[in-house]
């Protein structure tokens, strides 16, 4: 074995015993052991959200198909290991004795579903359980509203096209029921064999053929790369529950997406625990390089000793990291177990690669600068310890520390935008804490002449200690900056997902509700204890031309890129009308027509349209719409856009019409209430004497959706804590780094008569000094973080902080201080004898 490595190894096991390696070594733990237990259980908690949204499309993934699956691509998919369901979905009329209703009706084969459960009760409206069957040849299962319209009651005969089905269950709910609440007729459910009988599937129907998928991440990703090419876009759509754009599907996402973010934080808080590290360690061993440059030892000699010792210090510290990191993940995952759909059996091997990579990465380009200066110490240093290295120049450093913090963020993120934004912010960041810094000493200069007290010594040492001070500058700042993100972030989703689903959030919805009963309803129901929620008019219509130019309006294939004509959508709207903008609504362009003059221009109505079909239709303001409703035309001018929260459990419009347009038109009525869940048994009575509404009972969705936001809120909290903690490590480590220096100052000081309050009271104050600093720019930075993380990654309305504008310096200046008076307690206990035998 080499020279260079037995004198590297007995370097470092003789540094070990002494504990000189004890501050990088506990850097690289930490960066490690936070890397690995924030990814470990982001994707375990990713992989438990994921399962609980696959239920919503009752697999992994679903092939839609306006033809029948093809049957070798379903053998492909078992070959590949994937589980296999079937579902045809249709529009039906079902026909008890006179009485008819259209019905979304799902034959299913046995697999069905492959993730989730099919909820069925007793009667209707009753109490669900979990189905443990399916509907046998000759049954069907329909939901409560069904009974409620045609009168039926269980054993009860209906008619579906050809077939006569026994009715023998009230289904509750399916797994892939779909999130919309005013769009969908009550579902029927029977055995896909039964499906041929009723002869409904022929030629020019609407039939949908669904085919389902679950397993492996991995094998899903090899059939979907095997698939897609051999699918028609006019006849097929793949989904994944990534593809989910419910309610649900955006909280996982936007959850998922903060699991990341907050990951990639703990990395740069490693990266820059690891960079303070090196600093000092390479600082501290000047003099054995010195020392060995005497007695002979050649620079290469040197280097391979040193490169040596990093990669002992590294491999040890990212054992000891994974070690810890899988430990206290565990721990926590078993602590959160019963809040958290989190499985301690689940390993993911990413997580663990990163952290490793993490440790390596950091450790190794952020101890290149610091290894460069410690190569360059000329042996004179032996004599006159004011000679430090020969290596000036510092953009070796900002490029290899640059790189390795976009390195490492973008591996583990694969996400150039959230990489780039972090890093962006940090940089600038970076840039205004140097003119701070030049800032700090002018200051320094002035405030720390005169009359010596401690805020004189603490100003004229901010000033002698400009470049160390600039670097622990930017080390605090960084870290209040990234813990000011995280915090902030998590403040705002958890806000945002609170306020989509308040207590007392309508659980039932009403249509079809007659101007004439409309009165008799709200009273019955004021009688029975119930408040009733606004009433939305609303009656169909269809969407036909834009300044008198026609829109296509056919149902199927609106979405083919090479269709000839202005797009319209496809499909009949429900229009309403209002002098009153709804909650959760904002006017983003234009004027709410309550406020417009009633003269209108030649007969056209004003008319408010939602930002998103505007822009997907092509619609700008000023724009003339043509409506047609019945046999009537209704013509209307955009004179608004709106900017709707569809996340809300109340009725969102695309278009709302001035009520003088449709004064001509009788409407029915949408409206909503609340009722708890221990009187549900009372539905039945609440609307027997209103047989022609028709009820949602949208219960079961909002408590799934309560559930899921729980969950990531109760994660969040967690990863919002390994972040702090992680901080606060780094904060300490930086506080460490500049003890070697600070011990000769105060042992000088003392010489010369300075008392220990004095010293004790200087210290604080250059600590508090930087904290206030660091924390008013760390604010300053997370403003500019948020509003570029808002409003391209989450998708959120950006706003700004200012309470942490004063809240941040306040903090910075409270917590680096005490952290400063923590780190150099001991110093500053220490008499001067100790203090200089230790110096020796």
């Amino acid at each position: 074995m080499s020279t260079s490595f037995n004198l590297a190894w007995r370097l470092f096991k003789h540094e070990a015993r002494r504990g000189e390696l004890t501050i990088i070594l506990l850097a690289i733990v930490l960066s490690v052991a936070a890397v690995l237990s924030l990814s470990l259980f982001s994707e375990r908690l990713q992989g438990a959200l994921k399962a609980r949204s696959a239920a919503f499309i009752a697999a992994d993934a679903q092939l839609r198909s306006d033809d029948p699956i093809n049957e070798e691509w379903l053998i492909k998919a078992q070959e590949e290991g994937l589980s296999t369901a079937l579902q045809v979905s249709t529009r039906s009329m079902v026909f008890k004795g006179d009485e008819m209703s259209l019905v979304d009706l799902r034959a299913v084969n046995n697999s069905y579903p492959l993730k989730g459960i099919v909820n069925v009760a007793e009667k209707p409206f009753g109490e669900k359980q979990v189905a443990t069957d399916l509907p046998q040849t000759g049954e069907v299962w329909v939901q409560s509203r069904l009974f409620q319209s045609l009168g039926l009651l269980i054993g009860d005969e209906i008619e579906i096209g050809d077939g006569t089905f026994t009715v023998t269950r009230v289904l509750v709910d399916i797994p892939d029921a779909g999130f919309s609440v005013f769009n969908t007729d009550p579902i029927a459910l029977m055995n896909l064999d039964d499906l041929e009988k009723t002869a409904i599937t022929g030629p020019g129907s609407r039939a949908r053929y669904v085919g389902f998928f679950a397993g492996d991440t991995g094998d899903i990703e090899r059939f979907n790369s095997w698939l897609l090419p051999q699918l028609n876009d006019d006849l097929h759509s793949w989904r994944t529950v990534e593809d989910d754009e419910s309610a649900i599907g955006r909280s996982v996402a936007k959850a998922e997406r903060y699991f990341l973010l907050a990951s990639l934080l703990a990395i740069v808080l490693a990266a820059v625990s690891i960079a303070v590290a090196a600093q000092r360690y390479a600082q501290r061993h000047f003099d054995p390089v010195a020392i060995m440059k005497t007695l002979g030892a050649t620079s290469k000699v040197i280097r391979k000793v040193y490169l040596f010792q990093i990669l002992f210090i590294t491999a040890l510290g990212i054992l000891i990291g994974l070690i810890i990191g899988f430990i206290g993940q565990q721990i926590v995952v078993s602590l959160v177990a019963d809040r958290v759909d989190v499985s301690l059996n689940v390993w993911h091997w990413r997580p663990l690669l990163i952290a490793i990579a993490t440790g390596a990465t950091c450790a190794l380009l952020f101890s290149l600068y610091p290894l460069m200066q410690l190569f360059s110490v000329p042996p004179l240093r032996v004599l006159r310890k004011d000679i430090s290295a020969n290596l000036r120049s510092r953009s070796i450093q900002f490029v290899a520390s640059g790189g390795a913090i976009f390195l490492l963020m973008w591996m583990y993120s694969q996400d150039l935008k959230i990489s780039a934004i972090l890093f962006v912010s940090g940089a600038a960041l970076v840039l205004g804490l140097l003119g701070a810094t030049f800032v700090l000493i002018a200051l320094g200069r002035k405030l720390g002449s005169g009359r010596m007290g401690p805020w004189q010594l603490a100003w004229a040492r901010i000033k002698r200690r400009a470049m160390d001070n600039s670097v622990q500058l930017i080390s605090f700042s960084v870290t209040i900056m990234l813990l000011l993100v995280v915090l902030v972030m998590r403040n705002d989703m958890v806000s945002q997902w609170r306020s989509q689903l308040p207590e007392g959030t309508p659980n039932y919805f009403l249509i079809n509700i007659t101007p004439d009963i409309q009165p008799q309803l709200d009273r019955h129901f004021a009688e029975n204890g119930v408040d009733i929620q606004e009433f939305y008019p609303v009656i169909r219509g269809r969407f036909v031309s834009v300044n008198g130019e026609g829109v296509n309006t056919d149902v199927s294939k609106e979405d083919e890129p090479n269709r000839e004509g202005r797009r319209g959508l496809g499909r009949e709207a429900n229009l309403t009308w209002s002098n009153t903008l709804q909650k959760e609504n904002e006017v983003i362009e234009g004027n709410w027509h309550g406020g417009v003059d009633a003269n209108y221009d030649e007969g056209w109505f004003p008319v408010s349209v939602e930002e998103g079909v505007a822009e997907r239709l092509n619609i700008r303001m000023g724009d003339r719409l043509t409506f047609n409703v019945g046999s009537e035309i209704v013509e209307t001018k955009v004179t608004s856009l709106r900017k709707v929260n569809w996340q809300t459990m109340q009725p969102n419009f695309f278009f709302v019409i001035h009520p003088e347009a449709m004064a001509a038109f009788s409407p029915t009525y949408i409206t909503s209430f609340y009722l708890p869940s221990e009187r549900k048994a009372e539905l039945t009575n609440l609307l027997k004497p209103f047989a022609s509404i028709t009820m949602f009972d949208v219960d079961a969705r909002i408590n799934q959706l309560r559930e899921i936001v729980d969950q990531v809120s109760v994660a969040v909290e967690f990863i919002l804590v390994l972040v702090l903690l992680a901080g606060s490590l780094v904060l300490i480590a930086q506080v460490q780094a500049s003890m070697d220096e600070r011990r000769q100052e105060i042992a000088i000081l003392r010489t010369l008569g300075a008392k220990g309050a004095l010293i004790r009271k200087s210290v604080i104050f250059e600590f508090v000094i930087i904290g206030v600093v660091a924390g008013f720019m760390a604010a300053m930075a997370n403003e500019l973080s948020l509003y570029l993380l808002q409003t391209s990654v989450f998708q959120m309305q950006a706003s700004l902080h200012p309470e942490y504008w004063a809240i941040a310096p306040s903090v910075g200046a409270v917590v680096v201080g005490l952290l400063g008076a923590f780190g150099c307690w001991r110093l500053l206990t220490l008499n001067t004898s100790q203090m200089l035998r230790n110096m020796v």
